[in-house]
């Protein structure tokens, strides 16, 4: 495995896409899916698409960086679910040629992926063909709330279960610690912090695992904001890809 142990610290609990036949219905990551804001489910907008995501909130004010995560939250989604259908295909193109290349090594590895929703990018297709170079995948269940994802193993075919809100989940595997995390960016910063959905669960994750995975966010370049006002709680990626290459370079010596 890459990385090193850590120790869990305490944290607050703060793609519409069409369907492919080959994987069945689409779902919500689970790390917030109990957690809906009810204006997350109807958002109501009126940023303009240039308007930047900044503001003069205090970092160590985390009611305030809450109330303004939850708003910048919503209006990325916003953004991300509007792309249209040639942006989206073209972007998830270069996203896709991104990662293959920073994951050239797929022999003995296990990836933990995510279930793609709300315009997410769709990482399934490519992750599923390397199965033939030896890779391994993994999909992520909530176990509880205020807990760590437990992921399964997982390759296309297999039965599937419900598990909460309706997440399609492995209805049997075995629990494992992946070598890679491919995780979801609502949002994301210079500084490789992730805005996520606000559970809290990817943090609590990575956190805990016995060792620490090589953690990937993946998303559009959209997301990117001057800050997400980081607290102790948030873990940074170690690399994040979008449609305009990786950073850092991972090319770069």
């Amino acid at each position: 495995m890459v990385g090193h142990s850590t120790k869990p610290p305490e944290m607050p609990s703060d793609s519409e896409a069409p369907e492919r036949p080959e994987f069945g219905e689409y779902s919500s990551p689970p790390c917030f899916m109990h957690e809906l804001d009810p204006d997350f489910v109807s958002p109501k907008i009126e940023r303009r698409p240039s308007e930047p995501y900044a503001s003069e909130v205090p970092a160590s004010d985390w009611p305030s960086v809450r109330r303004w995560r939850k708003e910048t939250r919503t209006a990325l989604i916003e953004r991300r679910v509007s792309i249209s259908a040639q942006d989206r295909a073209a972007w998830s193109a270069r996203i896709g040629q991104a990662l293959r290349a920073t994951l050239a090594s797929a022999s003995g590895i296990l990836i933990g992926l995510y279930w793609p929703f709300r315009g997410e990018f769709d990482a399934r297709p490519l992750l599923t063909g390397m199965r033939e170079e030896g890779a391994r995948l993994a999909l992520p269940i909530v176990v509880e709330k205020g807990r760590p994802l437990q992921f399964r193993t997982w390759s296309p075919g297999d039965r599937m279960t419900r598990g909460v809100w309706n997440i399609p989940i492995p209805a049997e595997g075995e629990a494992v610690d992946p070598d890679v995390l491919i995780a979801p960016l609502v949002g994301f910063d210079p500084a490789r912090y992730r805005l996520g959905y606000g559970g809290g669960f990817y943090d609590r994750t990575i956190a805990s695992s016995p060792t620490k995975p090589l953690v990937i966010g993946v998303g559009f370049a959209l997301a990117r904001l001057a800050t997400i006002y980081p607290q102790a709680h948030d873990v940074p990626m170690d690399i994040i890809v979008t449609e305009d290459g990786v950073w850092p370079d991972t090319d770069q010596p």
